[in-house]
């Protein structure tokens, strides 16, 4: 499946090698991306990639942060704490966001 590389997540799995701009293989094909990959292609300037499909679905939005609450209750009157729990949320949100959906199929 071809997937915009401002798209990829972690855990997904490259069908294709990704090669930079002079051709040379940068990722094997059969890699499963992790974040440090996915950041990495996407510096790259990569315009898409192949990768194995069709992925997991991402759990719904309002379970994902559900989660996110929980972790945080028993520290929330911590130093900081309040500041960490707000910038996680906002990434979590922004990567359902970047799919297009609160339960995109991907």
């Amino acid at each position: 499946m071809k997937i915009s590389a401002k798209n990829i997540t972690p855990g997904m799995k490259l069908e294709r090698p990704v090669l930079n701009k002079n051709g040379l293989m940068m990722i094997g094909a059969d890699t499963e991306l992790t974040g440090i990959l996915v950041e990495k292609i996407q510096k790259m300037d990569v315009q898409v990639i192949h990768v194995h499909g069709p992925c997991k679905a991402l759990p719904p939005l309002d379970e994902e942060l559900a989660r996110l609450e929980g972790r945080f209750r028993n520290v929330e009157t911590a130093p900081h704490m309040d500041v960490l729990k707000k910038l996680l949320r906002e990434h979590i949100e922004g990567l359902y966001e970047a799919h297009g959906s609160e339960n995109p199929e991907r």
